[in-house]
């Protein structure tokens, strides 16, 4: 406005100019026509005339200081300046989480409830009582999707009733389904408000208020650097006794048929001293056990400091390789592992899922010495065929991986592995499932997790190879390798009969509230009865609750858990006491087999 003030004298006061004279010609004869052109140079010349006796720039500009700078108002530059800033509170509007797929699918709902509390909304689990019900979604199986798909048209169904005597209710899908079927959420139906990706839980607030007005609406941008490290997330574990913390978010690795780096971006980490200040707030409030979470949690690698980003290229487990460059510098897993295990001696520490080419010696020593990280270790096979792992685009070859699980047996005795296993991936013929079931054999399992190929549209294996093996023979497959794991698993747990465990209470048991459930340094289910302890040992004990630790004495085995007797209250000091019992019984089991 200022401008136009300065410019309007210019328009209101009259310049002379020279007269202009526009003649039209008549295309009657040669001769006018021949005239014709002496005419135009003419009139041209005229108008340059003109022109040049007109207004100029410096008129335009005249009394503006062109050295200054107009400024936009502070309350503009706000990320939503379109709106007020109570318009996005949450009112004590009440919001219902209901979370499928991983451990990380648990963090971010932490995460997503943190935003949300900070405006003001309030939690239940109960939906019939919720304004607003928010989905925490897999991709992972076609199953998991369906499962998503059932539960949205019962939501509906609720949605539409509620209509007729209530506000009306909002319902969101957030994480990697919300990435991957946008526009199918959005048109099938009418059954989504909101829809927020796994790098978009910062945008909730605003979401949800556009929401309010009938539109639905949709943020599933990925971030190259979205790691949530300054959002604190609310943990709300069973009896608050463990709790999960993102280290790093997204993965590189591209297997050929997985669809997280396509749902939740290529790999970045958060700042160690981010992590570091969550796990001492979580030990202040008691919690007994972290799990360290990512996509591919061991290949961390924190660059946030500029002293951290040296030459020295990351080191891979012997005999494993990757698809994409090596990366230098950073802080890695292994100084994180040693960081975090300081804090609390008495905190477990455990750590999922990680891939099987990032495990050098030195986090494999790390685990072996420190008392509070547990001596389990989750090493996803996917199968046992050579073959079938190019296809995969694993990195690695059977050969290599027995190497690697032999290097971890050797310097982490009486460890206990779990895996990942898929029957009939795409090209797997019955050679190649017999070596899974080998595998299988070989390695001894103590968990395990199995599920038949599903096809992700994205993936390489949807544009470059055919899911040519026919269900049923998926099915059987499937059932094989779920027959022969829990054979070994049975072995392996029986092997523990007559050791004493320390087993951190989860709560009471599913099957029976006179019994405890909790679980062991090998994460395998314990249950044990309420009384019956030995009190010789311990007469002074109390009765045990969610988050002490309690020496438990094996009495019995199966492929899923233990049952023992509590024989007294415990601790992680007792865990190397145990350990080496274990290590010497295990030995003894094995010399008495080799006889």
């Amino acid at each position: 406005m200022e401008c136009l003030n300065r410019l309007r004298p210019l328009f209101l006061t009259p310049r002379p100019l020279l007269p202009f004279h526009f003649t039209q010609h008549c295309l009657c004869s040669r001769s006018e026509n021949v005239n014709r052109p002496q005419s135009k140079r003419a009139t041209l010349d005229t108008f340059k005339t003109q022109l040049s006796s007109g207004p100029t720039f410096q008129d335009f500009v005249k009394g503006i200081d062109v050295n200054k700078t107009l400024l936009v108002p502070e309350e503009d530059h706000g990320p939503h300046a379109y709106l007020s800033e109570d318009l996005d509170m949450g009112n004590d509007r009440k919001v219902c989480f209901e979370t499928y797929g991983c451990q990380m699918n648990v963090n971010d709902t932490e995460i997503a409830w943190s935003v949300l509390q900070k405006k003001g909304y309030q939690r239940t689990n109960d939906p019939n009582e919720a304004d607003v019900v928010l989905l925490v979604t897999c991709s992972i199986r076609e199953k998991a999707e369906q499962t998503i798909w059932n539960r949205l048209q019962q939501l509906t169904a609720m949605k539409r009733k509620r209509l007729k005597n209530r506000t009306p209710m909002k319902i969101g899908i957030l994480g990697c389904m919300a990435e991957r079927l946008k526009t199918e959420l959005l048109e099938r139906e009418k059954l989504v408000d909101v829809l927020a990706g796994p790098d978009a839980y910062r945008d909730l607030p605003r979401l949800l208020t556009l929401a309010d007005s009938g539109r639905q609406v949709s943020n599933v941008l990925l971030s190259l650097e979205e790691t949530y490290a300054d959002v604190m997330p609310v943990h709300r574990g069973p009896q608050g006794y463990s709790a999960f913390v993102s280290i790093m978010r997204g993965c590189d690795n591209m297997c050929s048929y997985c669809i997280v780096p396509f749902t939740r971006g290529r790999e970045r980490s958060r700042p160690l001293s981010s992590i570091l200040d969550e796990v001492r707030l979580l030990s202040d409030q008691g919690v007994k056990e972290v799990t360290l979470l990512g996509q591919n949690v061991n290949s961390y690698r924190d660059t946030s400091e500029e002293q951290h980003r040296g030459p020295d290229p990351t080191q891979l487990s012997r005999g494993f390789r990757t698809l994409y460059r090596s990366k230098q510098g950073g802080l890695r897993f292994a100084d994180l592992l040693d960081q975090v295990s300081h804090i609390d001696a008495d905190m477990r520490i455990r750590f999922t899922s990680p891939h099987p080419k990032d495990f050098p010696d030195e986090v494999l020593q790390l685990i072996a010495e420190r008392g509070n990280i547990c001596k389990q270790i989750h090493l996803p096979a996917q199968s046992g065929s050579s073959q079938v792992l190019k296809a995969m685009r694993r990195g690695y070859t059977r050969e290599a991986y027995l190497d690697l699980v032999d290097n971890i047996k050797r310097i982490v005795p009486g460890v206990s592995l779990s895996s990942d296993f898929i029957a009939g991936f795409c090209g797997e013929n019955e050679e190649d499932h017999l070596q899974t079931l080998s595998l299988i054999r070989e390695v001894c399992y103590n968990v395990g997790f199995l599920f038949a190929y599903s096809m992700r549209k994205k993936t390489h294996a949807s544009h470059a190879l055919q899911d040519d093996v026919p269900g049923e023979v998926k099915q059987r497959r499937l059932e094989e390798l779920i027959s022969a794991f829990r054979e070994e698993a049975a072995k392996v747990n029986s092997a523990l009969v007559g050791t004493t465990q320390l087993v951190l209470v989860e709560g009471a048991s599913k099957r029976s509230a006179q019994d405890l459930c909790g679980r062991s340094d090998g994460n395998v289910k314990v249950i044990f009865p309420r009384e019956g302890r030995d009190s010789s040992l311990d007469s002074g004990m109390a009765e045990a609750k969610a988050g002490d630790y309690i020496l438990v004495k094996i009495t019995s085995a199966n492929s899923q858990s233990l049952r023992g007797r509590a024989l007294s209250l415990g601790s992680l000091s007792d865990q190397p006491v145990l350990r080496d019992n274990l290590i010497g019984q295990l030995d003894t089991e094995a010399s008495r087999t080799l006889v």
